[in-house]
């Protein structure tokens, strides 16, 4: 509702448009808004929704100014640096005789200063902290080889005829008759086993990220604090090249596959964490207002509100992480994670084309089941949701 109204009689005054600020107090969310005056005014109704840009606020002048302070830095770098000026990025130089008698200048630059800080503080956490690295290596390790042996006990058969009564659920006889020529293509390209090291990676490393994430997003929802701080943290590992996520992992855990995991953590985490925060900032206020009537405590709420009508986007965040955790645990086969980015890697190494587009549809086609999959679970859940 925009206004409340109460009946009129003679001598009361219209009823006046309530603002934000009385909608959120009524909600309970004043304590997230800044007290007047300070950075904050009141838009006239036409004006409140009309968006300015940023440059109509500029100076006449600025525009001349600012370029001809362009002009002035091109002029002096002429002068000081000449046409290819390079950075000053050297902090230190030593002089060294050497046994010829001439003298050696050694430099030091910005990077090697801060790299070799960093060296030195990732060689103390290996060595302070290696109890805790190493017993992650050993729960992950022991997670990956329980689950590779439960589906390498099972026949394959049962394991194709499992997943093709799964896909006549999602997606009817088409997605049946690609399930089984997938599989099969799997099988008798002798790929089989490869493919159950990919799918127990993908499994231990999508589990990890749910289990990190589904908090985290909670936590963003709830705390705007906590939001601001995870966003541009998110940001980075989401435009962050994959191939470097490699490279903690290996420093910390060394060459195998808990070293994969840690890389695939990394890289298909955010989405869960995002999508799990929207879905449940997205929740309707009018619920929440409703909640809060009945005299809900904020875990009732969020258990019984929240994350219910957020479900549906929770189950697609779900769903992306475990396309990236897939993608991912291919690249980590460069640390010796095995499954079918192994057979991509010694394909490329060999120069083999075929055993590599092999092993790529491979991959290819176990995506698409996957994706198929945990699409249905979402789309169930949404139209359960439209249903009640």
């Amino acid at each position: 509702m925009s206004q409340f109204s109460r009946p009129q009689t003679g001598a009361e005054p219209p009823a006046k448009q309530v603002g934000m600020d009385a909608i959120l107090r009524i909600e309970g969310m004043e304590a997230d808004l800044p007290p007047r005056g300070a950075g904050r005014r009141d838009l006239p109704p036409e004006e409140s929704h009309v968006p300015r840009s940023k440059a109509a606020g500029l100076p006449r002048h600025f525009w001349p100014a600012a370029w001809g302070l362009v002009l002035v830095v091109l002029i002096a770098s002429f002068f000081i640096g000449g046409p290819e000026m390079g950075f000053p990025t050297t902090v230190s130089r030593t002089e060294v005789e050497t046994d010829n008698g001439g003298t050696l200048v050694l430099e030091k630059s910005l990077r090697e200063l801060i790299s070799g800080v960093i060296d030195e503080a990732v060689d103390w956490l290996t060595v302070e902290i290696s109890w805790l690295f190493d017993g992650l290596s050993s729960v992950v390790a022991y997670a990956l080889v329980t689950i590779e042996d439960v589906l390498k006990w099972i026949p394959w058969p049962t394991v194709v005829v499992a997943l093709a009564v799964l896909s006549f659920a999602v997606g009817r006889w088409k997605m049946v008759g690609f399930t089984l020529f997938a599989l099969l293509f799997v099988g008798f390209m002798d790929l089989w086993e490869n493919t159950i090291d990919t799918i127990a990676l993908m499994v231990v490393a999508v589990v990890i990220s749910v289990g990190v994430g589904l908090p985290l997003g909670v936590l963003a929802a709830r705390n705007r604090v906590a939001d601001n701080l995870m966003r541009p943290i998110l940001d980075g590992m989401q435009t962050m090249p994959s191939f470097v996520y490699l490279l903690p992992g290996l420093l910390f855990f060394g060459l195998g596959k808990p070293a994969g995991i840690f890389a695939t953590l990394i890289y298909a985490v955010p989405p869960v964490i995002r999508l799990t925060n929207l879905g449940i900032r997205q929740v309707s206020a009018e619920a929440v207002e409703a909640a809060h009537a009945f005299g809900t405590t904020p875990y009732q709420l969020l258990m019984k509100v929240q994350i219910p009508m957020a479900l549906p986007t929770i189950m697609a965040g779900i769903n992306q992480t475990t396309m990236m955790a897939l993608a991912m645990v291919t690249i980590a086969s460069m640390v010796a994670s095995g499954g079918l980015g192994d057979n991509v890697l010694r394909a490329l190494q060999k120069n083999q084309p075929g055993n590599g587009a092999i092993a790529g549809l491979a991959i290819v086609f176990l995506a698409i089941i996957i994706d198929r999959l945990t699409q249905s679970v979402a789309q169930e859940q949404q139209d359960r949701r439209s249903a009640g």
